[in-house]
């Protein structure tokens, strides 16, 4: 575990590394913190040092506040509605978490049931829902039960904000989701603060605003093997890129490696991807869309997902998604890359096999 923790380091201090970069007298505020199971940074440009840290001090007390209200195995609102599913309780919530059912659930839907947040069991019995996980396998008779029962949160039923579930196997966790919600959140309080000109990173979940004193924000793509960047590209005004990989929450067993990305068909983590890059723009992928899913930040954390465990299927599941930049690392680490990202992309590393992938017609 603590080679997984060293890689989520190093790909943090990647992404941000080359936005970071630049002259001592810039008029540039940053503030990290570790939230969310991961190291968050907030970059402020333009405005004068106590502006630019009391906005990124309100952006990192809204993340603290996210990542308590909607914990996953501390007390919280979500372990509250978890308890009562598991007893055949319905339960009132408040109106912010009916809210985010409803959205995933419709991007779990859009995304063929391959990203599921209620899948929350699945993830604790493969004992990814603890800060330390050691390096064991499910109980084979709690895993079959659970294979038995198919959860999913599509189960979940609301009217209004009671929740119930005809599923008692139902957890929720929203932990391939709350990062991009929170990115939406952070573009939202720093917009209301007049706050025009920011990066905001969440352990590789990247959202930009405006420019860095008219130059676009610079970011990089961690390599999933090696600790520095496999490519780097310039981000636009609203723009954000959600990444996916094996190399942050993982343990290995016998030479076999185990990543918390879980494959709800199967109910094991994926194992033919490594890493998997998203960039959406605004107004990408908006395709049949609800009103909650436009949030930019949330779509490009959750939609990640079903491309990297869609593994060899992922253009397909790309094109269904409206998703045309998007890059891939195979279990070989053969890199994929869309024509449409690939003309944005500057690789940093030359000795990877590049290979460019159309998307499927429909």
């Amino acid at each position: 575990m603590r080679d997984g923790l060293r890689a989520l380091f190093c790909a943090v201090c990647f992404v941000l590394l080359l936005a970071g970069c630049g002259r001592q007298d810039e008029p540039l505020v940053r503030q990290e913190s570790f939230v969310f199971g991961t190291r968050v940074e907030v970059l402020v440009y333009g405005q004068t040092p106590e502006r630019g840290n009391a906005a990124a001090a309100e952006v990192l007390r809204e993340f603290d506040r996210l990542h308590r209200s909607f914990h996953a195995w501390q007390p919280s609102q979500l372990t509250a509605l978890n308890e009562a599913i598991a007893v055949g309780k319905s339960l009132e919530v408040s109106k912010e978490l009916a809210g985010l059912i409803r959205d995933s659930q419709a991007v779990a839907e859009r995304g063929d049931g391959l990203f599921d947040p209620g899948i929350g069991r699945l993830i604790a019995l493969w004992g990814f829902q603890n800060d330390e996980f050691k390096a064991q396998l499910p109980d084979p008779a709690r895993l079959a039960e659970w294979q038995a029962a198919r959860p999913s949160i599509g189960d979940l039923r609301l009217n209004g904000r009671r929740v119930g579930s005809r599923n008692r196997m139902v957890a929720l966790d929203f932990g391939g989701y709350l990062k991009g919600v929170a990115l939406d959140h952070a573009a939202a309080l720093l917009k209301a603060r007049g706050v025009h000109d920011a990066l905001i990173n969440i352990g590789g979940n990247v959202m930009a605003l405006g420019s860095k004193g008219g130059k676009p924000w610079r970011v990089g793509i961690q390599h999933p093997r090696a600790p520095e960047p496999l490519a780097s590209l310039d981000l636009r005004d609203g723009e954000a890129i959600g990444t996916s990989g094996d190399y942050q929450r993982y343990f290995e067993l016998d030479g076999q490696r185990y990543c918390h990305l879980l494959d709800p068909r199967t109910g094991a983590p994926s194992r033919d991807t490594q890493a998997v890059t998203i960039l959406l723009t605004p107004g990408a992928g908006d395709e049949g869309r609800t009103e909650g899913e436009g949030n930019i930040g949330m779509r490009s954390d959750a939609l990640s997902k079903p491309l990297f465990i869609a593994g060899a299927r992922w253009l397909e599941e790309a094109r269904k998604l409206g998703i045309d930049q998007a890059l891939r690392v195979d279990a070989a680490g053969t890199v994929y890359v869309t024509p449409a990202l690939q003309a944005r992309l500057k690789m940093e590393k030359s000795d990877v096999k590049l290979v460019v992938s159309a998307l499927p017609l429909e």
